[in-house]
């Protein structure tokens, strides 16, 4: 097996930046986790009622070994409910852990559920403003499950867009712990995308029915486990990897059989018997990996927001400019739709993150000298996952791409620079997907066109008013304003506009979907239109120009000599009212837009 035996400076030199920049907040982090740490078994620091309320509802085999306190005890967080495809396989893995647990003479108890919403249901939608905010409240679900203090390790069942990330922010405040991240896996490969955005188009036109539609939609999304384009779930299991929080291969193995099964038994195992504390596997150095893979895979733009919050919560201090300067020597390696054809399972079986792990490995882009689940190092991560005679065993893997359309060498990219690109102007700071950008459609200058709303724009198309260059501008889409949604539905109709030959483009302070693809989107802008920026000051027939290229977004106007005009802005209906306080207080954009405050 190869080894990685340097890494890269530029790499190097932003991890310094960023342990430095960190110093306070991460020893203040490390501190409070060290005296978190209690000697022997956590039931042994609770009373005899504590304990009791504890174990009351378990079998007399569990009551036995709690009572006398000389096992672990591994609490789980779930996120199941049978809504979604990606959390509907957890329904039996309780049991299947609890089972796994007492094997190897240990407990487990379901310490807590967190909510888990699709941002594939509310898309469009009122719920969709409560999407973003859904991180933090489980964040602090998982936290108040964790508070019980009874546990000694912790297994997280979670997969998707928010799901995922704030498990992690909360995992985080309890990082004394070991702590094993357990995932589901993808649905099977159903109707190719290419063809499902080829519908979307006809039915954002009128030449596709509404049944059309839905059959088309319902043979993409057609089973239980992840969508298997790579937006944000799947890009929240890919870093979870690199972070060395999960399994070696374990991603995007598919819920059903026997390697699952195993793996999940493997995770029990893993968490009470070989992961080190969470705070020593995840720091500045898992932090750059995560980064760097999300670059070269051309992963979800959510995650410049997701990586923010999830690293404060560790004392971990990121910024854009992290992502911009790794950018420029982490290349493009990965072609998933949406910045390809291919989707998670022709990925996995090109050799997966296996194979992107060892080719950034070999470059010295990643750090392999990290703690992971596996009690060794991120060189564990070039192995992949097999069934031995009846045993879960690791293996090397292939070291080469099976399909180099898909996964490329280092020295062979798809681009020589990353999938996500910061701009800087006059408007404010934003973040873009590049990855499936066209080079030729990366450089754009026309007149804005202004939007309060998603519907303001469809009902244009519809009308026929959108038959020219322009940029489409949809200000007060901001956390503070309307919870950040993604606004995905505006991808049809700027997806035809540029397919009949218009130059096109999206400025927003919301978010777009990590299936965001082939338009132009600066998104995230920071500051948002409702905290004064100049986003909010920008009027139709305004110049902009957008250069992906020189990361550059200017308008030709003295932005800030205007004023901001403010429409009235939606509060309730759909829960929204449950939200006021945390659209009061939280964060920039570039900060994660957390409510959260870890000691800034």
């Amino acid at each position: 097996m190869s080894q990685n035996v340097f890494v890269n400076s530029l790499v190097q030199d932003v991890t310094n930046e960023i342990i430095e920049r960190s110093r306070v907040s991460r020893e203040a982090y490390i501190t409070a986790m060290t005296n978190a740490r209690a000697a022997g078994t956590a039931r042994a620091h609770v009373s005899c009622g504590n304990l009791a309320h504890a174990m009351a509802a378990c079998n007399k085999h569990d009551k036995d070994l709690l009572a006398v306190g000389r096992t672990k005890n591994v609490g789980i967080v779930t996120s199941f409910n049978d809504m979604l495809s990606a959390h509907q396989p957890y329904e039996n893995y309780p049991e299947r852990i609890k089972a796994k647990a007492t094997q190897l003479g240990a407990t487990a108890q379901v310490a807590g559920g967190v909510p888990a919403m699709c941002d594939g249901v509310t898309q469009g939608r009122g719920g969709m403003e409560l999407s973003l905010f859904s991180r933090d409240v489980i964040a602090m679900s998982a936290a108040v499950a964790m508070s019980h203090d009874v546990f000694d390790a912790g297994l997280y069942l979670g997969v998707c867009d928010k799901i995922v990330p704030g498990l992690v922010i909360g995992a985080l405040r309890f990082g004394h712990l070991p702590t094993v991240f357990v995932p589901a896996g993808p649905m099977a490969t159903g109707l190719s995308n290419s063809e499902k955005v080829r519908v979307r188009q006809l039915y954002a036109e009128g030449k596709a029915s509404r049944d059309e539609l839905l059959a088309a939609e319902s043979a993409s999304y057609h089973s239980s486990g992840t969508c298997t384009f790579y937006g944000t779930a799947n890009s929240n299991q890919m870093m979870l990897e690199v972070m060395g929080l999960q399994l070696p291969g374990s991603s995007f193995v598919p819920p059903e059989g026997d390697l699952r099964e195993k793996l999940t038994e493997a995770a029990v195992d893993a968490a009470l018997n070989k992961a080190p504390a969470m705070a020593e596997v995840v720091d500045e150095r898992s932090f750059v990996n995560a980064i760097v893979a999300l670059l070269a895979s051309g992963g979800s733009t959510n995650h410049t927001l997701h990586l923010m919050a999830m690293a404060a919560s560790a004392g971990v201090k990121l910024l854009w400019d992290d992502f911009a300067k790794l950018s420029e020597v982490v290349p493009l390696l990965c072609r998933i739709y949406p910045n390809g054809k291919a989707d998670v399972n022709h990925f996995h079986a090109a050799g997966g993150i296996a194979v992107l792990v060892g080719n950034l490995l070999d470059a010295g882009l990643l750090h392999s000298d990290v703690k992971t689940v596996t009690g060794g190092s991120l060189e564990d991560y070039r192995l992949t996952p097999v069934i031995e005679n009846g045993e879960l065993v690791w293996r090397a893997s292939i070291t080469q791409s099976a399909d180099d359309s898909i996964i490329r060498a280092c020295d062979n990219p798809f681009s020589k620079n990353g999938g996500l690109q910061l701009l800087k102007g006059n408007v404010g700071r934003s973040v873009i997907k590049v990855s499936a950008v066209d080079p030729s459609r990366q450089v754009i200058s026309a007149p804005a066109k202004v939007f309060f709303s998603q519907k303001a724009l469809k009902d244009a198309f519809a009308a026929n008013q959108l038959n020219e260059d322009f940029i489409a501008v949809v200000p007060f889409q901001g956390p503070k304003a309307m919870g950040m949604p993604e606004l995905h539905q505006l991808t049809p109709a700027l997806g035809v506009l540029q397919d009949r030959g218009f130059k096109v483009a999206l400025v927003t302070d919301g978010r777009m979907s990590g299936a965001s693809g082939k338009v132009p989107a600066a998104i995230h802008m920071s500051p948002e239109a409702l905290d004064g920026g100049n986003i909010g000051k920008i009027r139709d027939g305004d110049m902009i120009h957008l250069n992906c290229q020189t990361g550059e977004l200017v308008v030709d106007a003295d932005l800030d000599a205007r004023p901001v005009n403010v429409p009235e802005l939606p509060s309730v209906g759909f829960g929204r009212e449950l939200f006021g306080g945390f659209r009061d207080i939280v964060s920039k954009a570039e900060q994660g837009a957390t409510v959260f405050n870890f000691g800034e």
